[in-house]
């Protein structure tokens, strides 16, 4: 059991650093870091969030978030909104152009999963599917 775990370990940390590598290709040269680009596909993916559940979703403080966003904000990227049922709450939102950025990002990504699981039958794609599934939910 050692040995697979050993194998398992090693495999996951190879996985995890070929598409570390492969994001900091594809955001190289547009001018944003990698931060900003992950929040912009948690925004894209879950609509405006407060800076609290955003700072989760990333795992950074409110504190390291006000600075990125403020610098997103700078970027055109981000708007803060104030909260429709919570005066006391601000929820940051995608602009056009944030929008237009996960769009992008997101088809990268979709042609990346179409390449790695291009040979794989569907019972494999389903499998794949669910073990990531309940992978992240270990998180």
């Amino acid at each position: 059991m050692k040995n697979q775990d050993d194998s398992l370990n090693h495999a996951m940390i190879e996985f995890y650093e070929k598409l570390s590598s492969w994001e900091m290709a594809v955001v190289k040269d547009k001018g944003f870091s990698l931060p900003q680009v992950h929040t912009v596909e948690i925004l894209g993916l879950n609509g405006p969030m407060r800076m609290k559940e955003l700072a989760q979703k990333i795992g950074i403080t409110t504190g390291t978030l006000t600075v990125q966003i403020d610098k997103m904000v700078d970027a055109g990227l981000v708007v803060r909104v104030p909260h429709a049922n919570d005066r006391r709450s601000i929820l940051i939102e995608l602009t056009e152009s944030g929008q237009q950025m996960f769009a992008e990002h997101d088809k990268l990504h979709m042609q990346l999963t179409h390449d790695l699981t291009a040979k794989f039958d569907d019972s494999e794609r389903t499998m794949l599917l669910d073990f990531f599934e309940r992978i992240n939910k270990e998180f």
